[in-house]
């Protein structure tokens, strides 16, 4: 998908006209933003000029080429040939920067104005990639070329650019200021600037077959993933995960071999190893000839992770699922959806059938692996249970396997833990009093003593976060400073006492300025989290060893049950639910945070009712 396609000559003609802009913004379906209208009127003219200064008015023209496994889109994409014949692309990524704050300490991304982005170097590197190992293969053998072009850029910020980017694999994208897009000395050498040099128009044929080409992975990346999930020790399995994954396994060789689609669903609690197995069974179905597999989640925050840990060169087999099906699966590929409790149902699928989106899903895989937690359910607009699976495939004609994960890794290995959490987050009946030896859990008195708690495991190279229910206001600004909103007084009226810390930063990028808070989806793993509370939507997933909870007015222990407030929450897809729904979706939460600690946990209630039952429940906090 594109949003213009033609000649460089033919489009140098229309850009310039008031109405190109608007009818070109329709192909999407969506409507533009404001601020990327206006920067398509202002660089794609400036592009054509300098194309047609370095005479390419006959090579073919991209604009907004879609890369639909990632996302993203090429901001413009030239089609010619090579001297030896070969289709050749140029991936020209276009910025209207006139200034631009970079540092030292992370070379690999600028500011520029409020916005934290990628250097352009490496954003033109990605792309290229890309193309490289979705696009190109024996039948369509494509050679890719890419640069920057910062039309507007004087030469004191273009000169840093390049420095920045002068070591690495960078260096290999050009980076084009406005003093470099001229035609001087010559047409010839400002083509060659522009990455095009020696190209030649090429027939529309050879581009039709360029855009009718499917993005798949090629087997180089494949190889290359199963090669660095082998190689890490974190996906190592053990026991009944090493059994899941063999299950997996049969049902694909069932597919090759029979042709029997099926559907796998690998249930477990908290810290029982279901992203491991996915990931690990990711690198198998890597090496598997023919293959062309997925590992989806429905949380971008898990997503981010996950690319971290396996390398970003692999974005496109790692993606998040939402709204959308991955693009280029075929009837062979093996879909594995982690946090599937985590799937979107718009507007509630147990009022309108199976989830439309999950169902195509499964339709056009050969096997989906689902891996689920039904307990981790947080949204009336999420989630899916085991049964409603089990039925889908029945009147599906699909294969059904079911495996089930005891063995507990994380909270120190605690059964014992687990099974607690359980009984206290069950809608009634009180818990038994903790006795086990085998995990660290107390309650806490206030929250100075939970943050006393974090700052000297932190202190001692541990990591330690503060997560809280969501009923605090959450207005601060994406880039830092944060506010300081949750907000909690205790003590005595005689004697308040005040504790407030920020959220965390709702941004998917760091800010330069303020290296100490980390982007959103890292904020359970990088440094200086503990200096601001997590929420559902950031715990959900990650584990840090020492883990506080600070429960909020939104359930509150009233006798042998619990009660729902959904009034004391702030969170707009929860507030406006009747008590007796949202108590299922506040229990499940605070579940969750309650199951992120690998080596120990607080609990602290600011309800003083369902403090003085934690209290009973727990051992005092000892400093």
């Amino acid at each position: 998908m594109y949003l213009y396609g033609g000649t460089v000559a033919e489009a140098a003609r229309q850009v310039g006209q008031d109405t190109f802009v608007a009818t070109a913004a329709q192909r999407f379906g969506v409507p533009a933003g404001t601020q990327e209208v206006h920067s398509w009127s202002r660089s794609w003219p400036a592009l054509t000029r300098a194309l047609c200064a370095a005479g390419l008015e006959g090579l073919h023209l991209l604009l907004e080429y879609s890369l639909p496994a990632t996302g993203e889109r090429i901001d413009a994409l030239v089609v010619g040939e090579d001297t030896d014949g070969r289709l050749c692309t140029v991936v020209i990524e276009l910025k209207q920067w006139t200034r631009a704050y970079l540092t030292s300490a992370r070379p690999v991304m600028v500011r520029v104005g409020q916005r934290t982005v990628v250097h352009p170097a490496r954003q033109v590197g990605g792309y290229v990639h890309y193309l490289q190992q979705w696009v190109s293969r024996d039948e369509l053998p494509l050679s890719v070329r890419g640069v920057a072009v910062l039309h507007d850029a004087p030469t004191d910020l273009i000169e840093p650019l390049r420095a920045q980017a002068a070591h690495g694999p960078s260096a290999a994208f050009p980076l084009l200021g406005q003093a470099d897009l001229t035609a001087t000395p010559s047409a010839d050498a400002l083509a060659a600037r522009l990455g095009c040099a020696g190209l030649r128009p090429t027939g529309r044929h050879r581009v039709d077959e360029l855009l009718r080409t499917e993005h798949r992975p090629s087997p180089t990346l494949l190889a290359r993933a199963g090669d660095v999930v082998e190689g890490r020790d974190a996906f190592t399995l053990i026991g009944d995960q090493d059994l899941a994954r063999q299950e997996v396994l049969h049902a694909v060789a069932d597919a090759q071999n029979q042709g029997r689609k099926s559907i796998v669903v690998v249930t477990g609690g908290p810290g029982t190893g279901k992203t491991v197995i996915a990931c690990r069974l990711l690198g198998d179905l890597c090496r598997q000839q023919g293959a062309n597999p997925r590992l989806l989640s429905p949380s971008g925050t898990l997503t981010r992770q996950l690319r971290r840990t396996v390398g970003d060169d692999f974005r496109g087999l790692i993606t998040t699922f939402l709204d959308k099906i991955p693009a280029a699966l075929t009837p062979s590929s093996v879909v594995l959806l982690d946090e599937a409790h985590r799937a979107r149902t718009y507007p509630d699928h147990r009022r309108a059938g199976f989830p439309l989106t999950l169902g195509k899903l499964i339709d056009q895989a050969a096997v989906t692996v689902l891996f689920l937690d039904e307990r981790q359910t947080v949204r009336p607009t999420e989630g899916i249970t085991l049964e409603e699976l089990r039925q889908h495939a029945l009147h599906s004609g699909l294969s059904f396997a079911h495996v089930d994960l005891v063995t507990q890794f994380r909270c120190n290995g605690s059964r014992a833990y687990h099974q607690w959490v359980d009984q206290l987050f069950a809608p009634e009946g009180a818990a038994p009093a903790w006795t086990a030896t085998d995990y660290d859990l107390a309650a806490a008195s206030d929250p100075e003593q939970l943050s006393a708690w974090v700052g000297e495991h932190t202190r001692h190279g541990a990591t330690a976060r503060i997560t809280a229910g969501f009923c605090w206001p959450w207005d601060s600004p994406p880039t830092p400073p944060l506010l300081p909103e949750v907000d909690i007084a205790w003590g005595t009226p005689d004697q308040r006492r005040t504790w407030a810390r920020p959220w965390n930063s709702r941004a998917d990028a760091p800010d330069l300025d303020h290296p100490d808070v980390p982007a959103r989806p890292f904020w359970a793993t990088d440094p200086g989290g503990h200096h601001q509370v997590g929420c559902i939507y950031t715990a959900q997933g990650m584990e840090y060893a020492y883990n506080a909870v600070i429960m909020g007015g939104d359930l509150v222990r009233r006798g042998d049950r619990w009660i729902a407030e959904p009034d004391a929450s702030r969170d707009p897809q929860l507030r406006g639910l009747p008590p007796q729904r949202y108590v299922q979706y506040a229990l499940n939460s605070y579940r969750v945070l309650a199951t992120r600690g690998t080596q120990g946990t607080r609990f602290y209630s600011t309800d003083e009712p369902t403090q003085a039952y934690l209290e009973r429940l727990l051992p005092p906090h000892h400093t």
